[in-house]
């Protein structure tokens, strides 16, 4: 890990400036109202010109802020600093006329981070392809149960800009972050930070692999604590070492297996702690069961195992780590387990929308029904059907992109049987569970993991989960 130490940003002055948001959506709105009463000059730039962005443009007019909709290329006149909603691509033509007159690119996490008070609570950071936002929901009931006042923001919950300029004090953030928002904010530094894990996702966005991976990076910079890695993912590993942090700052190990000095791991069913104890060479607190965790599959003990280390990073007791555990409920639509119907479980985990995410939940399993397909947003499904192919006693297909599982499926577990259902209406789920059933023996999981996002036949994850669940309870009936 190299070292050094980090200066803050330097103080920005927006009184009379000319700040360009870009784009309105979840971000922009609220940060162009929060630079408008800095006494900033802002004007709002917007692709798109619909009956939403509409309102939203009335709304930020009526308060004396400029909005162009219809034109987010163009830079305005006299522009000192953009701040960007996370979406918007680096290759924007916006972007590449702000480089050439050497203008400053923001996320509304950077515009958080620049705006928090001299006395603000300390931010611990997770990123990672999949599991943030269970693992910073876990560390928020972690860092409650020790009695610290703390919110989960970011990516999820509270917005940042309101935690940071909002009249509730806090003694510490979980902040969620996407490579998105992290790849806009340059002077971020975090109490703490844990990439859980690294695989393909967002490349359309990012370019490369290697883009993409280095924007996860920049969570650890300036760390001043601790540099929490996955010890199963060595890129995550090699991300600490590259990370320029404060001198002192360590990096912590979590692993599924038995961990070494300044690691966290399991033993005998137990959640152990050898990173932060005395004499981490023969010490280990034990923190929780692995009963504790729910649901306790394989990737949801390692998202409790980050969890427990930035909140042991901050200092908190190994009973509060149990507590918190104990006290934390899942979001729906992550492993959860919908009813058992003549000794076969049924499980919704929609929300695995990537391979990863369909990887780990199908590897809580011994013997599965898959229900998989929908939207493949470029991904490939060789590694994950030759990774789980012993577990498969059936596959239900359903979705767009379905006929590329399938031929992963030839290649790879030719022996299982598939049914391809070439339907996208209403019914198709209740159709995919009655073939899912006739395929499934007492046992058996039968397994909503669809490896690909929802689009093509469903508003998001979340309808696709409740439509799951629905057909599953006419199945019981």
């Amino acid at each position: 890990m190299g070292s050094g130490q980090v200066t803050s940003s330097e103080p920005f002055e927006f009184q009379g400036k000319h700040v360009t948001v870009a784009g309105l959506g979840v971000s922009g709105v609220p940060a162009a109202k929060v630079l408008h009463g800095l006494g900033a000059r802002v004007t709002v730039v917007n692709d798109g010109d619909d009956a939403r962005a509409r309102a939203q443009a009335a709304e930020l007019e009526a308060l004396g802020v400029t909005v162009r909709l219809g034109d987010g290329a163009t830079l305005p006149e006299g522009t000192d600093l953009i701040v960007t909603a996370p979406g918007w691509k680096p290759d924007k033509p916006l972007f590449a006329a702000a480089r050439v007159a050497g203008i400053d690119i923001w996320g509304d996490v950077e515009l958080a981070w620049r705006l928090r008070g001299p006395d603000a609570a300390p931010w611990l950071a997770v990123t990672g392809t999949n599991g943030k936002t269970t693992t910073v929901q876990m560390l928020a009931s972690i860092l409650k149960a020790a009695g610290l006042r703390t919110a989960a923001v970011g990516n999820i919950g509270v917005s940042l800009l309101d935690a940071v300029l909002g009249e509730e004090q806090y003694d510490v953030l979980a902040v969620e972050l996407s490579s998105y928002q992290l790849h806009w904010a340059p002077s971020l530094r975090a109490h703490s930070a844990a990439v859980l894990n690294l695989a393909p996702d967002h490349l359309d966005w990012h370019g490369t692999m290697e883009a993409y991976v280095a924007d996860k990076g920049r969570i650890y910079e300036g760390n001043r604590v601790a540099c929490v890695y996955n010890v199963a993912d060595k890129a995550t590993e090699d991300l600490v070492r590259e990370a320029d942090v404060e001198e002192g700052c360590r990096a912590v190990g979590f692993t599924l297996g038995t961990p070494g000095p300044s690691q966290l791991g399991v033993v005998d069913g137990l959640l152990v702690d050898r990173a932060f104890v005395e004499n981490r060479q023969k010490n280990a607190q034990e923190l929780a069961e692995v009963s504790d965790v729910n649901p306790p599959a394989p990737h949801n003990i390692a998202n409790a195992l980050a969890a427990a280390a930035l909140a042991r990073a901050y200092g908190v007791p190994a009973a509060a780590v149990r507590d918190g555990l104990r006290a934390f409920t899942p979001d729906a639509h992550r492993i959860a387990h919908v009813a058992d119907v003549d000794g076969v479980a049924y499980v919704d985990d929609s929300k695995a929308t990537n391979t990863h995410a369909a990887q780990a939940s199908l590897a809580a399993y011994d013997s599965i029904v898959w229900i998989a397909g929908g939207l493949a947003k470029g991904a490939t499904f060789d590694e994950l059907v030759a990774k789980s192919a012993k577990r498969l006693r059936g596959v239900v297909l359903i979705g767009a992109d379905r006929a590329l599982i399938r031929e992963a499926l030839v290649r790879h577990a030719p022996e299982v049987p598939v049914v391809d259902l070439d339907r996208t209406d209403t019914g198709a789920m209740l159709a995919a569970l009655q073939e899912a059933r006739r395929l499934a023996v007492a046992g058996d999981t039968v397994l909503l993991a669809p490896a690909c996002a929802s689009m093509d036949m469903f508003a998001n994850y979340n309808k696709r989960g409740d439509a799951f669940a629905d057909a599953v309870r006419e199945l019981g009936a």
